[in-house]
């Protein structure tokens, strides 16, 4: 069983990181696009590998679904420039400047590891859906509602953003 957990993982991990070099290279938004929502299903099955098939089901339906589809119509309403852009920089400095942004967060991560050492956890409590729906309808009710509140809010000013872009190109 232990192999089988294993192998689960190196197949997610795969599924994470070609999805997230497909979003990175491509050159076309939609293709980045497919390649973000790879990324997010190889997480959902990470999710599972933890046992906590609620969070997988949430991630496929928030971020796959819903996320993604925002993400589609944005990338779909806006009017993409004719030409090249001049001020962008070379391909080796983007690819400096990306090394140099990944770099970054592994040495301080990794300098944070080598001198801490990593502790033993404790084994998480699990927390039924029962209990994780009282509590975002109950204590959690306002933060809850605000991120709704924020989303749609975001929603709204896209639409409204490209509605104007549009009525000035006629």
């Amino acid at each position: 069983m232990q192999t089988m957990a294993h192998v689960a993982f190196g197949v997610y991990a795969f599924i994470i990181l070609a999805g997230a070099i497909l979003a990175v290279a491509s050159a076309s938004l939609v293709r980045a696009l497919v390649g973000l929502i790879t990324t997010l299903l190889g997480v959902a099955g990470m999710y599972l590998l933890l046992a906590s098939p609620f969070l997988a089901f949430m991630q496929l339906l928030i971020y796959v679904g819903a996320v993604s589809v925002m993400i589609f119509f944005a990338v779909m309403l806006t009017h993409a420039q004719t030409g090249g852009d001049e001020s962008a920089p070379a391909p080796v400095r983007k690819f400096l400047l990306a090394a140099a942004g990944a770099a970054v967060p592994a040495l301080v991560l990794g300098g944070l590891l080598y001198h801490r050492g990593v502790s033993g956890a404790a084994k998480p409590a699990v927390v039924g859906v029962e209990k994780l729906g009282t509590g975002l309808l109950g204590a959690y009710v306002l933060p809850f509602e605000l991120i709704s509140v924020i989303l749609m809010v975001a929603m709204c000013a896209a639409v409204l953003l490209v509605w104007e872009k549009r009525g000035k190109r006629k």
